[in-house]
């Protein structure tokens, strides 16, 4: 669970470091910028921006069941951020698996990618599609008869 977090953690304390520097130099107006910049990316490289994600029996239990897509993902991730932003609102509809958390999904990724945890990956009828188009992933995500 901390690895998850290690990156953000680094741009907070960053951002902290050298906002306080610019406070200690005299430059009030430098420190709030590069402050709120760390800030941002702190939180889009931590799993606060991603749905919740579930384990990776649970994904597939859960898309056999209603057909949806599963993505498999880690923090600090620029492709899976990427993917996340670029989904929206329909993230939510997708089961996500945080591969750092979950061992079972670490090794669904490696075997789908060679021995590699390449993400995201997305399985889709339990065929696995790495770094997909976020278009193609999203029309995966429309309900039936939509977009």
């Amino acid at each position: 669970m901390t690895r998850s977090w290690t990156l953000p953690a680094r741009f907070a304390l960053g951002g902290a470091v050298l906002a306080a520097g610019f406070l200690l130099s005299g430059n009030p107006a430098e420190a709030l910028p590069v402050a709120v910049v760390f800030l941002l990316l702190a939180v889009l490289h931590s799993p606060l921006v991603f749905p919740r994600a579930v384990g990776a029996e649970e994904a597939v239990r859960r898309s056999a069941a209603d057909g949806r897509p599963v993505v498999y993902w880690r923090p600090g991730c620029v492709y899976c951020l990427r993917l996340r932003l670029r989904l929206g609102l329909r993230a939510r509809r997708a089961h996500w698996v945080d591969i750092w958390r979950d061992p079972a999904g670490a090794a669904e990724v490696r075997a789908a990618n060679g021995g590699d945890e390449t993400v995201p990956t997305v399985v889709v009828a339990g065929r696995p599609h790495t770094n997909p188009d976020p278009r193609w992933v999203r029309e995966r995500l429309a309900p039936a008869g939509r977009d």
